[in-house]
């Protein structure tokens, strides 16, 4: 039995040894080339705008009373008044210019007392005048004078009235001169009542369109110019989306290429679709301080107002772009490629050893290359190789 022990552990020994040195199957990843959709995208960050908003201005030149909207009041086209504008104040008067303007005022008054004299004298005359006339006119009808004295009689009466109408217009004109000159001594309270309200409105600016208002310039009354803005009125249900990409990433962009809003904070995602890329492109600097080429897009946002509950002017969203889009492509994990000189390889799994094959691919989207040429439909790649993995290297799928 002695013998028989030794001989089993002579045995043993060796075989033990080979056990230990025997090459083991390699754990790896496995992949599957397989059919499916695929597509390609640019992401980027846009923001919502309101597609044609009306910005209102001061038509003229006078204090805009506190604003009678405030920011996300809905407003009527034709019917709200979003602005009212009342004439400016009068400026201060220095020491001469307001003596001078009451040296003026009484140099009014002083000719209108004098127009008035001149009308009473014009009255005067005229009544004489209309009392010879109709003495001369009875005197000529007894024949006791003659007809010329009465034509004489007639003129003077003409010339009593031309006085009159003379005079009247003289009082008229030195009566608007004293006006003028009393409106050069008005001061700032001359829009005001006697208990400091605002006079007469002069202009009430209503509402262009039915909207939302999304901003005002300030909610204080204040003097205004003519052209100043006062707020801005827009419609939340026609929105667009604006965007900044790189022009080297703008020129791939398809006419109207379709585009997903996503992370705009709702519930699923929003469809929307290119309208135009601006043709000229703007500089900015990163954050990284190097200056970039960037082109503006803007989108049409396409879904319903009732799925974009709470979306509004100014918004964040991110945008995924649709380049090109295939709904049956060969394609092969990129995690599962490698180079190979100038070109591209793979390890297939094939009973149960490591296989290296070429392969030709075409575009890469969402960690997936589309495969043209060198690999089956179904075949098992093996990701993220090692770099101790060679051809024919016993392998073995990782749980």
């Amino acid at each position: 039995m002695r013998k028989v022990w030794i001989g089993l552990a002579g045995a043993a020994l060796p075989a033990a040894l080979v056990w230990a040195l025997w090459p083991q199957a390699q754990p790896v990843d496995l992949g599957i080339v397989a059919r499916g959709p695929m597509q390609g995208a640019l992401v980027a960050q846009g923001v919502t705008r309101v597609r044609a908003p009306y910005t209102i201005t001061a038509p003229i030149t006078g204090n805009a009373t506190r604003a009678p909207v405030e920011i996300g009041d809905h407003v009527i086209a034709g019917e709200s008044v979003v602005a009212i504008i009342q004439p400016a104040d009068p400026a201060l008067m220095d020491a001469r210019a307001r003596a001078q303007a009451e040296a003026a005022v009484a140099e009014a008054e002083a000719a209108v007392a004098l127009a008035e004299s001149n009308l009473r004298q014009a009255e005067s005359g005229l009544a004489h005048a209309a009392t010879q006339l109709e003495r001369g006119r009875a005197l000529a009808a007894r024949g006791t004078i003659a007809q010329r004295m009465l034509e004489d009689i007639e003129a003077a009466h003409q010339s009593a009235e031309q006085a009159l109408a003379a005079a009247q217009s003289q009082l008229q004109l030195t009566q608007a001169t004293r006006i003028r000159a009393q409106a050069q001594l008005m001061g700032p309270q001359a829009n005001f009542g006697p208990n400091g309200e605002p006079g007469e409105c002069c202009v009430r600016i209503r509402a262009p369109q039915t909207g939302i208002v999304l901003s005002v310039t300030d909610q204080s009354a204040r003097l205004v110019q003519a052209g100043a803005p006062l707020l801005t009125i827009g419609n939340l249900e026609e929105m667009e989306i604006e965007l900044d990409l790189l022009s080297t990433d703008a020129v791939q962009i398809p006419p109207h290429a379709r585009a997903v809003v996503e992370r705009w904070g709702g519930e699923g995602t929003l469809d929307a679709q290119l309208r135009r890329i601006e043709p000229a492109a703007f500089t900015r600097v990163s954050a990284l301080g190097i200056e970039e080429q960037r082109v503006r897009l803007r989108l049409d946002l396409l879904s319903p107002p009732d799925r974009r509950a709470g979306l509004g002017e100014g918004f964040r969203v991110h945008v995924r772009l649709i380049l090109w889009e295939e709904d049956a492509v060969l394609q092969v994990p990129q995690a599962a490629l490698f180079r190979q000189g100038e070109g591209w390889a793979v390890f297939t799994e094939e009973a149960g050893r490591a296989q290296q094959r070429a392969l030709s691919i075409g575009r890469l989207a969402d960690g997936q290359a589309e495969v043209l040429d060198g690999l089956p439909e179904g075949a098992r790649v093996v990701l993220y190789p090692a770099s101790a993995l060679a051809d024919g290297t016993a392998i073995t799928a990782r749980d």
